[in-house]
């Protein structure tokens, strides 16, 4: 056996001698630091609400909305397990509420998202206004904000999608939350308020941002939302990446509707073979309606999902894909893209 060349038995000492100042050298990770392309520890993953629905009528059965504070199945990605994130930077779950049930009244710095999956009748409480719940309807939660959620005793059981930059906040250690006095926070105005006053491509002449850097509209519904992608796959020509695809916005910016997520919504024409795309925002998709499959290709390989109604999947940074739908579908998606943009850093391709 040849012994080690001097300089590797240098090298080995300086290691040993200055690790306990706390002192690494660069150059044996800077290929990891500095990779030539993003290379995300995520893997894409499907959750079929019917295999998941079981489980959250098993956790109605097993614990209160009041005692969890929040009755939610964190959608994990299978790379990512006991760091309740499905990509690096965002959280994914699924809420359900019982009827006759509240969820209390809290705030916290992260900002959140509402996308309703399954019944109706129980409404979401911002800051003094409420908000009916809708299948299909998109629904903020401004950061530090209070609110709460409840479902009247005649109604059904609803869940929604959760999403929040839960991992984005905790990696700047800026986390805050704060439970209120009260269950349910007293209602001061009332509903449809906000839609009224900035959801018609106008604005009061004398007002300020009521949520900051966040959308003063809170609840989107997606009736509004399908009509207008109806339209445009009727009228406009289909884009052959993305179908019919729009993004919500802030009315008061034109940008997204919170600082740290951007939230879109799309139809897969019956019939459509989309060609591939890629981007550095990982995104997570809540599937509206109708039926389809995502082929998804990156360096672990390749994943075709065939997916339905209230399924849920996740397409990594920086992974190839596209869609592909006989019958056609409605596909809601959130990402991290805002901050990929404020940052400089955000990079998409369009392949043929």
């Amino acid at each position: 056996m040849n012994a080690p060349h001097p300089t590797a038995l240098a090298r080995q000492q300086l290691y040993s001698d200055m690790s306990p100042f706390h002192l690494t050298p660069l150059w044996e990770v800077l290929h990891a630091l500095v990779p030539k392309q993003p290379a995300t520890p995520c893997v894409p993953a499907l959750w079929k609400y019917e295999e998941v629905r079981p489980f959250l009528k098993r956790a109605g059965e097993a614990i209160t909305a009041e005692e969890a504070v929040r009755r939610v199945l964190v959608l994990e990605n299978p790379a990512l397990r006991g760091q309740s994130a499905i990509t690096q930077s965002l959280y994914a779950g699924l809420q359900l509420i019982l009827p006759g049930e509240v969820a209390p009244s809290h705030r916290h710095t992260q900002s959140a998202l509402r996308f309703i999956v399954e019944g109706q009748g129980a409404y979401t409480a911002v800051d003094g206004e409420r908000t009916t719940m809708r299948p299909g309807d998109f629904i903020i939660t401004p950061s530090w904000t209070w609110h709460d959620h409840g479902n009247d005793a005649s109604g059904e059981a609803v869940v929604w999608l959760d999403g929040l930059d839960i991992p984005t906040i905790r990696f700047f250690d800026a986390g805050f939350a704060e439970n209120d006095q009260s269950r349910s926070q007293v209602v001061k105005r009332p509903e449809g308020i906000s839609l009224a006053r900035y959801g018609h491509n106008m604005a009061p002449v004398r007002h300020d941002a009521p949520f900051g850097a966040t959308s003063p509209i809170f609840s989107y519904p997606y009736a509004r939302s399908l009509e207008a992608l109806e339209r445009l796959e009727r009228d406009a020509p289909i884009d052959e990446w993305d179908g019919v695809k729009l993004r919500y916005l802030n009315p008061l910016t034109g940008g997204s509707p919170m600082p740290t997520m951007a939230t879109f919504m799309q139809k897969i024409p019956a019939g459509f073979s989309g060609r591939p795309w890629r981007q550095t925002d990982g995104a997570v998709y809540s599937v509206v309606e109708g039926h389809g499959k995502v082929h998804i290709d990156g360096a672990g390989g390749s994943h075709t999902f065939s997916f339905g109604p209230r399924d849920h999947f996740v397409v990594p940074s920086w992974h190839t894909a596209r869609f592909t739908s006989d019958a056609g579908c409605v596909l809601f998606s959130f990402s991290d893209r805002p901050v990929h943009q404020a940052l400089g850093i955000h990079r998409e391709e369009r392949l043929s």
